[in-house]
């Protein structure tokens, strides 16, 4: 049975217009202009329990209110959403305590205090048994690493060290259903790394359904079985992150290590070719010629040190399936 269900959601949004100037501002005053902007236009997926999705799209696309309906904050203007079945809007509380929702951009514990006392707070707000919290907890603090920051005011704690504290915040009570909403966005690389190996395993050992909302396609590539890509209002792509690569020709790089001198090359089937100091790169289609072809062909050309061949990166598919989407 679906975990999730979404069928046709609609929502839209009056958005105010005011040309420049102070004249406009007064006629502004007078007579608002609005434009009506469809956030939602029919969307529609389901989730089983246990996925792990990446849902994407380019800013304005629809994913923030997606989130926000399925959260319970937003009442959409028409369709069906149910969410391991309740209404979001209309069981807000029993919803709500079933659900673990983390921001990047907004730090859900009390700024002032040390994160200890909002761990505390949330065992009052979600009505979690002492004995329970303390296990949850103590388990939590162990995976993130998290015994040195307790004690330390949240807002004396770096990006990362509070990401990981809320990410702990979200899942004290249990929730089998957890939103991410740009979870490394400004992370360094060892603080990404952390973040996504505790996202995986813990959809892995227990089971949690994860919905990863980001523009970070390395998250999306690192942890993400399957991908819903979102524009204007409306779901574009549903399927894995193979079904997507293969939604622009298949194209591959052959990336060239210790070229020197001129570089001057005319081969078919090379798309494009940028060179960095001795680092030379060649997007080229393996249909049109084999990887072991175009290596050859640069053998007898240069006195090179290596080769690498590798697919073309995901954020590199998905900017072209926008470029030519229009989104």
């Amino acid at each position: 049975m679906a975990q999730i269900v979404v069928e046709n959601l609609v929502k839209t949004f009056k958005v105010g217009r005011r040309q420049a100037g102070l004249w406009n501002a007064l006629k502004g005053v007078a007579r608002r202009e609005y434009t009506t902007v469809r956030a939602l236009d029919g969307v529609s997926f389901s989730l089983e329990p246990g996925e792990l999705v990446g849902y994407i799209g380019p800013n304005g696309a629809g994913k923030s209110t997606t989130v926000k309906v399925l959260g319970g904050i937003m009442v959409p203007d028409s369709g069906r959403c149910e969410v391991m079945g309740l209404v979001p809007w209309k069981a807000r509380m029993a919803h709500v305590a079933r659900i673990g929702v983390v921001f990047g951009q907004r730090c859900q514990l009390m700024w002032d205090l040390p994160a200890a006392d909002s761990f505390d707070l949330l065992r009052d707000i979600y009505r979690v048994p002492a004995a329970v919290h303390r296990k949850k907890r103590d388990m939590l603090v162990e995976r993130l690493r998290l015994a040195e920051l307790l004690t330390v005011p949240v807002r004396q704690l770096s990006l990362g060290q509070r990401m990981r504290c809320d990410l702990a915040a979200s899942l004290l009570h249990a929730p089998p259903l957890l939103f991410l909403d740009e979870p490394t966005i400004g992370l360094d690389a060892v603080s990404k790394l952390a973040v996504r190996e505790f996202v995986r395993d813990l959809n892995r050992e227990n089971g949690v359904t994860v919905i990863l909302t980001t523009h970070d396609m390395d998250d999306i590539e690192a942890l993400c079985s399957r991908v819903i890509m979102i524009g204007r209002g409306q779901i574009l792509f549903d399927g894995t992150l193979e079904k997507l690569r293969s939604c622009i020709p298949m194209e591959r790089r052959l990336v060239v290590n210790g070229v020197a001198g001129e570089v001057a090359l005319d081969i078919a089937g090379v798309r494009q070719v940028t060179r960095e100091g001795d680092r030379l790169s060649l997007h080229f289609d393996p249909d049109r010629i084999p990887p072991a072809d175009l290596i050859a062909q640069l053998s007898r050309q240069f006195l090179v040190r290596d080769f690498l061949v590798e697919n073309q990166p995901i954020e590199e598919t998905v900017a072209r399936l926008y470029a030519e989407w229009r989104l």
